[in-house]
């Protein structure tokens, strides 16, 4: 990277952190693989004109940016990402990486391969372009719509084997490609053990965003997590949508007050079909950027923290750090 503003990696190019505005961490745009649909039908979201009407909405509420948190092989489709962020004018962050083994079964080759091949297919995704088939066939086509973000996942405790591995990879990715690390955390859990294996693979703490911490209610868990130093993604408030104050929205208030609100990003993880206006399911995944800010708000939180929640710190955590090594093509490449 030779450019000295800061970028934001979306699947139409690159753009400048000023420009995200207000910004999902982590949604689900498209899932959709034979896998998915057989074993969890009530997140295959496999309709893209749905996707544009659903991301449409969020759109007329303020969003600007939204990542897709569906990395290889795993119901991800990068063209069809791409469709949605032209219909809707959202710029759209994919992934690469992978998420938990019981999203592709014992046998599948994502458990036969070594750390290093692994990190090469991450690196390709990032600087080169996604595979149009999503790694599902015999050829590799590489698009040009390539990935923003590095997507990890674990079981909500120690690492296992595989764990270990898939960091590995991720760790030697994020220091060819500057992308930051996104993490699944099981049940809420799993954050610290994931903050210090990435530390100790060479990942620092402000590249790792946490995701689905604010599943667990417990106040010095996060101030524990945010004085680590890693961003903490809270994305379950949709599931609160008809309490009068949902939880999320309360410790959002208690971070702030313990000066941590400069680590606090958010989004819906909006993965089931039930939560999308698009599917006649409610609250829409809109509702975040339209009547959660105002609970905030009315909740006695000042309208400059609202933003820098919406808006600079996802920003911040989405930009790619700068690195000098630009990876050569492989041979998988076509």
């Amino acid at each position: 990277m030779t450019d000295s503003t800061p970028q934001v990696r979306t699947v139409l190019g690159d753009v400048a952190k000023s420009e995200c505005g207000v910004t999902f961490a982590h949604e689900h745009l498209v899932l959709d693989s034979p896998f998915i649909g057989a074993a969890f039908p009530h997140i295959l979201l496999d309709d893209p004109a749905i996707a544009i009407r659903e991301v449409a909405d969020c759109r007329i509420a303020g969003v600007r940016t939204m990542v897709d948190a569906m990395p290889c092989v795993a119901g991800r489709h990068v063209e069809r990402l791409a469709q949605i962020s032209s219909s809707t004018n959202v710029h759209i962050v994919a992934s690469t990486g992978l998420h938990h083994e019981r999203y592709y079964g014992p046998q599948h080759w994502t458990s036969r391969v070594d750390a290093n091949e692994l990190a090469q297919l991450f690196v390709d995704d990032v600087t080169i372009g996604i595979d149009a088939f999503d790694y599902t066939g015999p050829f590799v086509r590489r698009t040009s719509h390539r990935a923003g973000i590095i997507k990890v996942a674990t079981g909500g405790g120690a690492l296992n084997e595989r764990d270990h591995l898939l960091f590995r990879a991720a760790s030697i990715a994020h220091s060819v490609t500057g992308a930051p690390v996104l993490t699944h955390c099981e049940g809420g859990l799993g954050a610290f053990e994931q903050v210090e294996a990435l530390k100790s693979m060479g990942v620092p703490p402000n590249a790792i965003l946490l995701s689905h911490v604010d599943k667990v209610e417990e106040l010095n868990y996060h101030i524990e997590l945010a004085s680590t130093g890693a961003w903490l993604v809270f994305d379950q408030s949709l599931r609160q949508h008809d309490t009068a104050l949902p939880f999320t929205a309360r410790l959002i208030l208690q971070l702030a007050d313990a000066g941590f609100v400069g680590q606090i990003l958010l989004g819906t993880d909006g993965a089931r079909r039930d939560l999308w206006h698009a599917y006649s399911g409610e609250p829409g995944l809109s509702w975040l950027a339209s009547t959660f800010p105002k609970i905030l708000e009315r909740e006695g939180l000042p309208l400059k923290q609202i933003a820098s929640i919406f808006v600079g710190n996802p920003a911040d955590a989405l930009a790619l750090r700068q690195r000098e090594k630009i990876p050569r093509a492989t041979s998988r490449q076509k």
